[in-house]
C-alpha cells in the first residue's frame, strides 16, 4: 500500500518504521517541515514530504498528531482526495496537553471531533497501545497472548483495510463498532494501554463507561 502519515511523534515514527519494514510505501510529514525528518527517512526508507503532499497519491492516511493540532492542519487538506482513501485517527485527548476542548468535554467522541475538523470520515485505531509496544511486540497470528487492538469506524471498507493492516503489524484487530462507540477505547478506559488479547479487548470494551476518567477531563 501507499500510506501517508501526518505526524512523526512516538506513534507516527513507530508506524513509519513498522510499515516500511513490511514493504509499504510511506510518505511522512510533520508541522515543522520535511527537512526535520531526514533522519527518520534515512532510517526507514520513507519519503519526507510537506503535510499537504502526504494525503495525495496514497491508499490510506494516518493522522497522528496532538489533538490540539488537528484544527491547525492546512485548510482543505483533503480537497481532491478520492473518497475511497481511508483516514486513520490515532489521537487521544489529553486536556493537560491539548487544553480544554468543549465539544469533547460535552460528550462528542474524540475521533468524531477529529472527523468534524477534517471534514472526512475517520477510523479510530492505534490509540490504545504504547508506541514502544507497537514497535516491538507484534507477533505472528495465533501466538499465545498476541496483543489485540480495537478499531472503530463507520465506513466498513475503510475499517476492513485498517483491521488487515493491524494484523500485518502483528496484532489481532477487534472491530469496536461505529465511531460513536469509540469512547470505549479512550484514555482511562479498561482497554487503554492494557495490552490485552482479543477476548480481553472485547470484555474491556463491553465494561467501559462513557464517563471520562477524572485524570482525562479538562
Amino acid at each position: 500500500m501507499k500510506i501517508g502519515i501526518i505526524g512523526a511523534g512516538n506513534i507516527g515514527a513507530a508506524l513509519t518504521h513498522r510499515l516500511t519494514a513490511l514493504g509499504h510505501e510511506v510518505k511522512v510529514a510533520n508541522s515543522r517541515g520535511p527537512e526535520t525528518l531526514t533522519e527518520l527517512a534515512v532510517e526507514t526508507g520513507a519519503t519526507a514530504v510537506p503535510v499537504a503532499e502526504a494525503v495525495h497519491d496514497v491508499d490510506l492516511v494516518v493522522v497522528t498528531i496532538p489533538q490540539k493540532g488537528v484544527p491547525t492542519l492546512p485548510h482543505g487538506l483533503f480537497d481532491g482526495v478520492p473518497d475511497d482513501v481511508g483516514v486513520v485517527d490515532t489521537n487521544n485527548y489529553y486536556p493537560q496537553r491539548d487544553g480544554r476542548i468543549e465539544e469533547i468535554e460535552g460528550g462528542t467522541t474524540e475521533s468524531r471531533w477529529v472527523s468534524q475538523q477534517l471534514g472526512r470520515p475517520v477510523v479510530k485505531a492505534f490509540n490504545t497501545i504504547r508506541s514502544q509496544h507497537l514497535l516491538e511486540r507484534g507477533q505472528a497470528a495465533g501466538s499465545p497472548g498476541r496483543i489485540a487492538l480495537p478499531v472503530a469506524g463507520d465506513d466498513d471498507d475503510a475499517k476492513a483495510v485498517v483491521l488487515t493492516l493491524v494484523g500485518e503489524l502483528g496484532f489481532d484487530g477487534v472491530d469496536a463498532g461505529g465511531l460513536d462507540e469509540s469512547w470505549r477505547q479512550q484514555p482511562g478506559s479498561p482497554v487503554y494501554a492494557a495490552d490485552l488479547d482479543a477476548d480481553g479487548v472485547r470484555r474491556a470494551l463491553a465494561e467501559a463507561s462513557p464517563e471520562r476518567a477524572a485524570d482525562f477531563r479538562g
